[in-house]
């Protein structure tokens, strides 16, 4: 097997400052007019010990902060604390505010007193689920809900946007007073909430005993950061990620399966899927009914599939450019061995889908015309509108990630879990723990559960490179993202493109999805579809309650903004797959016989049997 050499080559735009692995490496630059430094550029540290110790105490507090830097914190309260001093009018507002959401729910306690149906003044958001207990429509509990809204509601708008005010600023306000207020609301405590007094009194208390059990393993479980084996029916390669195949490509960072063909002819263009290196690569192949995997495959689709290492201290220095290069490229390069003279249908999900178009805008570059599409499905190549996780990044917050990953070596999944749960604190963090310690529910064991369970890392330097040259500073569609020395367009791309946004995806908000188009000229398919980050792209066809958008944008149309096409688009009930499925199908050249399974004469001999085991690395 022919073995790819890893290369830690430094780019001015995706290794921007040499703080991001244990030691500073060395950054080469294009050459800057009037000797202005490049945009983004971090002064490297000066290489003192004592500076080792300011990192060691930094990464010792993010550590125990979950990576969230005080000083960010500090700041944002600061600035909405300021400006609201120096605001008598923003005061007043509050204040009337404060008085008729009192008056309304003393208008509210006195009718439930007298007996009578008392509407509601206050609704729990569309997405909050803890009040969903009829008990909590009546006295007192009704009284405890309605005070909690009530203080919830003004602080929406305590935090709400002040002129003047840094808008990320008022942001992350509204965010850590979320935070605060969903750790007392009321469902929390269970002398309060009527569910658990409920199940109490029917069980006897013994639902707080099993409770408590839950809660004993589950602080084992993260003092100790053990591996929980996956539950029966659950099995990696036998239950999920079962789609037989072969691995035909390894190095350093990545495994290339090949799928078996189940149909008698296949389309002469292949598919290669690009995960994120932030997951497990079975998201797309994860029961079978419910496989993207296996879908394409059925479809006539010869698929291949990376499976991402699960990187080690070893693998800090791991670069961005290494995963497109001994990753992307390296399984291009393979493919073309195993279906020679075939091009490839690209497809990238969520940062696969950003290292795939940073990927296919350098093929494009340098007149590599090996790509025949590519799809995009959750992933953003801008990052202005990245959602609620911007509240985690910036400077501060950059530079203390950092610090905990020249600790460490990478980032564990654990420490990026957190910042993903306190998104939706109130679902994932507080009515999880009601259920499990309170009520004494064991968590039902799904699929995607296992999958969510089973943890990556990311190596310090391409996370860091990553968090400032994309997140940060987002250079890649203001013109000042560079490979190899020279910097790329995504408005070179030239191949198809088939978008996917999600409705209610938090990580990758649709919006910022769509805007993919304001950066490309070529044909361009994009569906919107129903579900979040996950559960919107398996949408399998059979699944309830599922529908989509789809609008075609011929090469050089005029541009059109995401609300303007969602009022154009109406939604069609079912699964998108069929759509993907039949845009393949007529970007590709017709049929033919499948080809062998790796390509032995060539280097690419079948290794093992799918999934391999990179996928199984702890």
């Amino acid at each position: 097997m022919p073995k790819r050499k890893a290369t830690m080559t430094a780019h001015p735009a995706t290794d921007a400052t040499a703080g991001a692995g244990r030691r500073a490496m060395p950054v080469e630059r294009l050459p800057q007019p009037c000797g202005i430094p490049p945009a983004g550029a971090v002064p490297a540290p000066a290489g003192h010990p004592h500076g080792d110790l300011d990192r060691a105490g930094r990464a010792a507090v993010a550590r125990a902060t979950a990576g969230v830097s005080p000083q960010a914190v500090i700041d944002a309260w600061s600035d909405w604390a300021t400006h609201l001093a120096r605001s008598p009018g923003r005061q007043l507002e509050l204040a009337e505010l404060a008085q008729s959401s009192a008056l309304r729910l003393l208008g509210h306690a006195v009718g439930a007193a007298g007996g009578g149906a008392a509407p509601a003044p206050f609704e729990p958001k569309p997405y909050d689920h803890r009040f969903v207990h009829p008990a909590w429509r009546m006295p007192p509990f009704s009284l405890w809900q309605q005070g909690f809204l009530a203080v919830q509601d003004w602080w929406d708008h305590a935090t709400d946007r002040l002129r003047g005010l840094r808008t990320h600023d008022a942001d992350r306000m509204r965010f850590q007073a979320r935070q605060t207020l969903d750790l007392v609301a009321p469902s929390n405590f269970p002398w309060l909430n009527p569910e658990i007094i409920e199940a109490t009194l029917e069980s006897g208390g013994r639902n707080l005993v099993e409770g408590a059990g839950h809660f004993s393993q589950d602080l084992l479980h993260t003092l100790t950061q053990a591996r929980r084996p996956a539950p029966e029916g659950y099995r990696i390669g036998t239950d999920l990620a079962c789609t037989p195949g072969k691995v035909v490509y390894r190095n350093h960072i990545l495994e290339l399966i090949q799928y078996e063909p189940r149909t008698g002819s296949v389309h002469a263009e292949p598919v290669l899927i690009v995960p994120a290196w932030i997951m497990k690569y079975y998201i797309l192949d994860l029961s079978p009914e419910n496989s993207l995997v296996r879908y394409l495959v059925e479809q006539g689709f010869t698929v291949f599939v990376i499976s991402w290492c699960n990187p080690t201290a070893a693998q800090a220095e791991l670069s961005l450019d290494d995963y497109r290069k001994d990753g992307v490229m390296a399984a291009i390069d393979a493919i073309n061995a195993i279906v020679p003279g075939a091009r490839i249908h690209a497809n990238g999900y969520c940062l696969g889908g950003t290292i795939l178009a940073i990927a296919a805008a350098t093929m494009a570059r340098d007149g590599d015309a090996r790509l025949a599409s590519a799809t995009l499905m959750a992933a953003q190549v801008d990052f202005v509108e990245a959602g609620e996780l911007l509240l985690f990044l910036d400077e501060s917050q950059v530079a203390f990630l950092e610090d905990l990953m020249w600790a460490q070596g990478y980032l564990d999944r654990p420490q990026m879990a957190r910042a993903f749960a306190a998104i939706r604190a109130e679902d994932l963090i507080y009515s999880r723990a009601v259920q499990r310690y309170f009520l004494g529910k064991q968590d039902l064991p799904t699929d995607i559960g296992v999958w969510n369970a089973d943890t990556t890392r990311m190596p310090a330097r391409m996370h860091s490179a990553y968090l400032r040259g994309l997140f940060l500073e987002n250079r890649l569609t203001a013109g000042r993202f560079a490979v190899e020395g020279r910097v790329i367009a995504l408005k070179d791309i030239a191949v198809p493109l088939f978008v996917v946004g999600t409705e209610q995806d938090h990580i990758a908000p649709w919006r910022s999805v769509y805007k993919l188009a304001l950066f490309t000229d070529c044909d361009l398919t994009f569906v919107l579809t129903k579900g979040g980050h996950n559960g919107g792209i398996l949408s399998e066809p059979g699944h309830e309650a599922r529908h989509y958008r789809i609008g075609h944008r011929p090469k050089d149309a005029l541009y059109l903004g995401p609300d303007a096409w969602c009022a154009r688009h109406v939604p069609r009930e079912g699964s998108w797959w069929p759509e993907l499925s039949a845009w393949l199908a007529r970007n590709s050249s017709g049929k033919v016989d499948p080809p062998g399974m790796g390509a032995p004469e060539l280097g690419y001999p079948a290794l093992a049997d799918a999934p391999g085991s990179y996928v199984h690395q702890t």
